[in-house]
């Protein structure tokens, strides 16, 4: 559950694949203070987690005072809560004009363990900094869980073709990787609130533990002015999980209503 939510806040990263090229973004976000999304996990048929991303005003100063503080925390539900108990606090803090992070953190609580994990960044330099030391990424423009998503929501997505594949830099685990996602058209999806016409992506996922070696995860973004993932999907070795969008409020734009940048 927890690899599939990180692919699906990943997935729509950059149209480039070129490490030292600086990504296209719009000029302004598609999304405002107050946006709030709730996600729903199942596993089949079973709910087994729910998931709420917020935007606020940071309270915390910066160089720029134009600051996002982005929050996501995810816990388990239902019968999963019984057997393994999972509450994740995820915090980022962003620079509201280039949408870049400057701190991180993380607080975990998954059964009986637990961590909590910081970290800093650098973009002039290339460097990220956590608890176990500093790291290089390949290009200026690297994220974090949330300032992926987030940032990946505002890129300039127009010469994109069906087919096409592309990547994102991230820190996560002490390390800076990448993830390549393939974009394949837009398609129309029932989801709890309605049906909405979406760009849909498949992210790389790395078979072993979790998934099987033919398994594709599939996500659909509103192809609006928000540009929000509405559902995710993959099989696991038992089964599937499917990640839904269940709620959403203080969004940008109407749902479902087309902008200049919708394909």
């Amino acid at each position: 559950m927890r690899n599939l939510f990180i692919a699906a806040v990943l997935c729509l990263g950059s149209i480039y694949l070129t490490y030292g090229q600086t990504l296209p973004y719009l000029p302004n976000p598609t999304y405002k203070e107050g946006e709030k999304l709730t996600y729903k996990l199942r596993y089949g048929i079973i709910s087994a987690a729910t998931g709420t991303l917020k935007v606020e005003k940071s309270k915390l100063r910066f160089s720029n005072p134009n600051v996002y503080h982005l929050s996501a925390f995810g816990q388990t539900s239902g019968a999963f809560s019984v057997f393994y108990t999972v509450k994740n606090q995820y915090d980022s803090y962003i620079d509201g004009d280039t949408y870049l992070p400057y701190l991180y953190t993380e607080d975990i609580h998954e059964g009986s363990y637990t961590r909590r994990e910081y970290a800093t960044f650098d973009h002039k330099s290339k460097k990220v900094t956590g608890k176990k030391g500093t790291f290089t990424s390949p290009t200026s423009q690297f994220f974090d869980l949330l300032s992926a998503y987030y940032f990946s929501r505002n890129l300039d997505l127009s010469s994109l073709k069906k087919g096409g594949t592309f990547k994102i830099s991230y820190f996560l685990n002490d390390e800076v990787a990448q993830l390549g996602v393939r974009y394949l058209g837009v398609e129309k999806i029932k989801t709890p609130l309605g049906t909405v016409e979406c760009l849909k992506f498949s992210p790389e996922i790395t078979p072993g533990r979790i998934f099987k070696k033919d398994s594709q995860l599939l996500l659909w973004v509103t192809n609006d002015g928000n540009r929000i993932p509405v559902k995710a999907q993959v099989e696991i070795l038992i089964g599937s999980v499917t990640m839904e969008l269940v709620q959403a409020s203080g969004l940008k734009y109407k749902l479902g209503e087309r902008v200049s940048y919708s394909k």
